[in-house]
């Protein structure tokens, strides 16, 4: 037991800098000052394995249903068995799984700071008829009272500020009531036009 709990501590270390890596990339391609997403934006790190066993019949169900992370990023390793899609253009896309790669999504959080500039990406996961499917999923989130809101940087005035400021616990909570409803989860934080 002590062998697996050192694995999953080194493996969650070695994740977490690979997503401030990302976090510092996304950083400087929205031309935000270095280190924007480190301390509280990206403070919480949570880990949730998922198995899904084969299904008979897998239109009859869903692995996981639609939806957007509620975080700031997930780095996702999903092995050699299909069952990620995400929505594009009307449509559900496999995401093919790659030898030693990982996915990353980006959550509401980064949608809502870089002000509408990144999308966060509508997924979710479909059983195999055949084969069971594990992914290991790394959720990098705000602290709970962190304030969440675009950032000063890219608003101006042909690109007006779309959110409003926030506390990440407020979203959460409204996140966790609309299981899954992508379409209006962010209402309530919109500024009006």
């Amino acid at each position: 037991m002590m062998f697996f709990r050192e694995h999953v501590g080194a493996c969650s270390t070695q994740v977490r800098e690979v997503a401030l890596n990302i976090l510092q990339l996304i950083s400087e391609g929205l031309g935000l000052e270095p280190g924007y997403f480190r301390d509280e934006l990206s403070q919480v790190s949570l880990l949730s394995v998922n198995n899904y066993p084969p299904c008979p019949d897998p239109s009859l169900t869903l692995g996981l249903p639609k939806h957007c992370d509620p975080n700031l990023i997930t780095i996702l390793l999903q092995r050699d068995v299909n069952g990620l899609q995400v929505f594009k253009d009307g449509e559900w896309i496999g995401v093919e799984p790659l030898p030693n790669a990982l996915v990353v999504n980006i959550g509401y959080q980064l949608q809502i700071i870089s002000n509408g500039k990144l999308k966060c990406a509508e997924h979710r996961a479909v059983t195999n008829s055949r084969s069971a499917r594990t992914s290991a999923a790394f959720f990098f989130t705000p602290s709970p009272d962190c304030l969440i809101k675009p950032a000063g940087a890219l608003i101006n005035a042909s690109n007006p500020q779309l959110y409003k400021a926030f506390q990440y616990k407020e979203f959460f909570t409204n996140y966790a009531m609309k299981q899954g409803q992508t379409d209006i989860v962010l209402e309530p934080f919109k500024l009006q036009a």
